[in-house]
């Protein structure tokens, strides 16, 4: 797989190919962009933004275009909507050309009901349960894999491994694993079927999750695997011979349902709501984490980023852009969906393409040109990318200020003694000569400033940086008397002592 680990830079672009742009063709009207098209114009784009991987929604074979590829029929072949299995080894090989990885979406938690796919193959529950208790999945209308079977185990596992054979995928996130470890998932009582000692854990899926990872990290070292899992299981990022899941990563869907809450109340109430933006320091560093801003957020009447932000349109826009630097300082790999990055108005619709003329519009373009130079700084920098699941790396400078509604912390390299302090200011006033303690003296340079004109901001800032003082302050030696500009997220770094 391309270079990458727990202690490399993961930003995570992730795309659903049907809908990322569509083109308009003589013969066939509005259609789909090819696989080779896509190697033409998404890498390109991809690279441009400064992203380190591509995670695509699932490619492979499914009927229904409103599944967004979640209901699978054909496992081992990847969707003839954009081509040929030789057109997708392409599309993986130009990436890898280009240095990027490359992440499949991977669904082994459940099937449709087609009678083209895995249902009643062979005239029974061949790979589902005849229990509906067991084998539907209510919320989806789809079955549940019976992993219980060593065939139905063997079966997944060589589809996993087939990917990453074949197609030379550099890592596989597993859809919906909470699904997968409850037997009560989304149940009332009486609708489910205990295990074997009376409990509520899949231990046939838990055997698989475990053997699947163990022969994933085994024969192909390096590939991530990425739990898709919403509950607080324990060890899910954790080794197999520590008792835990095996997986590389594991979303954290906790902080990116906790800061959305956050970013969608008034600035003015947004100190009652403090330990929002906290909370994830509490447990960040008992998984290794991924933090996402995913498809899920942005559907089924949830609206786009920029539409949870508060406030009127420059608020909005600021808000995002402090934001997206808030999450890139604060520990985790990061991943976001498409549009996201340019701050499209509508929610996600998987028949049309991202609302690309909204670029045309300076705002958006403030936007995109921010979240192009956070991953250039972020890739540029050790700090905040190589010691993301330690508490080592990370440092508070101050998680109390609630009354200003400001958070302040350092990033720590592991390779070197650098350092990144990240102060947010998320409210829309200007903080003049606000005191930050640092752990040395010497000259910090503003490295990003998310209020800079550059980004549409309104361009308040430390004129390029500040000298440290020897003013004691948040239990540090040193500090700094910095300008918060307002809705904005600073970066500095210590430039010379």
């Amino acid at each position: 797989p391309v270079n990458q680990g727990l202690d490399k830079p993961v930003s995570t672009y992730e795309v659903h190919l049907g809908s990322w742009r569509k083109v308009l063709d003589k013969e066939w009207g509005v259609r789909y962009l090819t696989y080779r098209e896509l190697a033409d114009e998404l890498i390109p784009y991809v690279l441009e933004m400064g992203y380190t991987h591509i995670e695509l929604m699932p490619i492979a074979e499914h009927p229904l275009d409103a599944s967004w590829g979640y209901q699978v029929l054909g496992f081992f072949a990847p969707t003839s909507r954009f081509g040929t299995p030789e057109d997708f080894m392409y599309f993986v090989d130009k990436c890898h050309q280009n240095n990027l990885g490359v992440i499949l979406d991977w669904v082994p938690a459940h099937f449709p009901k087609d009678g083209a796919g895995l249902n009643y193959f062979d005239g029974t529950h061949l790979y589902s349960h005849a229990d509906p208790r067991q084998g539907e999945h209510q919320d989806w209308g789809t079955l549940i894999f019976n992993y219980d079977r060593s065939e139905v185990r063997t079966f997944l596992l060589s589809n996993a491994m087939f990917w990453l054979d074949k197609y030379h995928i550099d890592g596989l996130r597993v859809d919906a694993v909470a699904s997968m470890l409850y037997l009560d998932y989304s149940r009332e009582d009486g609708q489910w079927v205990p295990n074997q000692y009376g409990g509520r854990e899949n231990l046939g899926a838990i055997s698989f999750l475990r053997k699947m990872n163990e022969a994933v990290h085994g024969v192909f070292p390096g590939v991530l695997t990425i739990a898709e899992e919403s509950t607080a299981w324990p060890m899910v990022s954790r080794p197999t011979y520590m008792g835990g899941l095996g997986f590389t990563l594991k979303w954290n869907m906790g902080w990116m349902h906790d800061t959305l809450n956050y970013m969608s109340k008034e600035p003015i109430h947004r100190r009652y709501h403090h330990h929002d933006m906290t909370f994830s320091l509490l447990y960040a560093f008992t998984e290794n984490f991924v933090l996402p801003l995913s498809h899920d957020e942005v559907v089924h009447g949830k609206g786009s980023l920029i539409n949870k932000m508060s406030g009127d349109e420059w608020q909005k826009f600021a808000n995002l852009r402090a934001y997206y630097g808030f999450m890139w300082g604060h520990p985790g790999k990061k991943l976001l969906f498409m549009g996201g990055e340019f701050a499209q108005w509508q929610e996600w619709n998987f028949n049309n393409s991202l609302e690309w003329q909204a670029l045309s519009a300076p705002n958006h373009q403030g936007v995109q040109r921010f979240v192009r130079d956070l991953n250039q700084l972020y890739k540029n920098e050790p700090a905040l990318y190589e010691d993301d699941f330690n508490w080592t790396g990370f440092t508070w400078i101050d998680a109390n200020d609630s009354e200003n509604s400001v958070f302040a912390f350092m990033r720590n390299a592991k390779s070197t003694d650098e350092f990144i302090v990240v102060v947010s200011n998320l409210t829309p006033v200007p903080r003049e000569s606000y005191r930050v303690g640092v752990p040395k003296i010497g000259y910090y340079s503003e490295i990003l400033n998310s209020d800079s004109e550059h980004y549409w901001g309104g361009n308040m800032g430390n004129d390029g940086g500040q000298g440290a003082e020897e003013v004691p302050m948040h239990g540090h030696p040193y500090s700094l008397s910095l300008t918060l500009p307002p809705l904005a997220t600073i970066m500095l770094k210590l430039a010379s002592s």
